[in-house]
């Protein structure tokens, strides 16, 4: 099977389900691979380590997934499913490209391995494809051109990975005691003259609230993106 490309969560789910132990289910297994990649992070996850977790035979899990490419597959769409199930978008397309880039932020630091996922490569499955109908239906009164609504899709998308991956670097390395150990050397910056515009923030560093940045960030480009079609916001 070596180069064969991963079948994808629409391939995967669409094969016949096999008959036997019942227990061990593809949304079992799927669960299993969510719960192990919160707890020891996406490089842990394997057909064999869920096996072992489940307290079965590799290849029982093989039956159902076939590799663990279309495993992560399956567990991406699963997280993109999340976002759906908080209810409906709101009517107007900014505020409905707010809500679905609010939850994917939420998702994904809920589930820090996610983020890693967008840079491996495309993953589409049912569950992501109906968040992009519902974007791209939302983006209608602003512009009927699905190339252009896809790009403006997509650059909410990059916004928030982007914001999202910048807290989750710095949740990781622990910014409050970053903050207290660079604290000397800042002041020195600071104290030196060589940064007169910085300096303030130099010498008493604090650190900004991540909601307000996040909501700050996305509004200054949604109200570029409404220029740019001709509205006000």
């Amino acid at each position: 099977m070596t180069g064969t490309p991963p079948q994808g969560p629409a391939r995967v789910r669409s094969r016949p389900r096999p008959e036997g132990r019942r227990r061990l289910t593809r949304e079992v297994i799927v669960a299993a691979g969510l719960r192990l990649a919160d707890a020891e992070g996406l490089d842990a996850v394997s057909i064999r380590g869920l096996a072992a977790m489940l307290g079965a035979r590799p290849m029982s899990l093989y039956r159902h997934i076939e590799r663990k490419e279309d495993l992560l597959d399956l567990m991406f769409d699963d997280l993109a499913g999340a976002v759906l199930e908080d209810g409906p978008l709101p009517s107007g397309w900014r505020d409905a490209l707010m809500v679905v880039a609010d939850r994917k932020r939420r998702v994904c630091l809920a589930h820090p391995w996610a983020a890693a996922l967008y840079a491996r490569r495309p993953r589409i499955g049912p569950n992501s494809v109906m968040q992009l109908e519902l974007a791209i239906a939302a983006l209608r009164p602003l512009t009927a051109d699905l190339v252009q609504a896809v790009r403006v899709v997509n650059a909410v998308d990059d916004y928030t990975i982007g914001h999202v991956t910048r807290e989750l670097i710095y949740d990781a390395g622990g910014e409050a005691d970053w903050s207290q150990a660079m604290r000397p050397y800042l002041t020195g910056l600071a104290d030196s003259g060589r940064y007169p515009t910085l300096a303030p923030l130099l010498a008493d560093p604090v650190r900004d609230d991540s909601d307000a940045t996040f909501a700050a960030g996305l509004g200054w480009l949604l109200d570029g993106i409404a220029k740019s079609f001709g509205r006000d916001g």
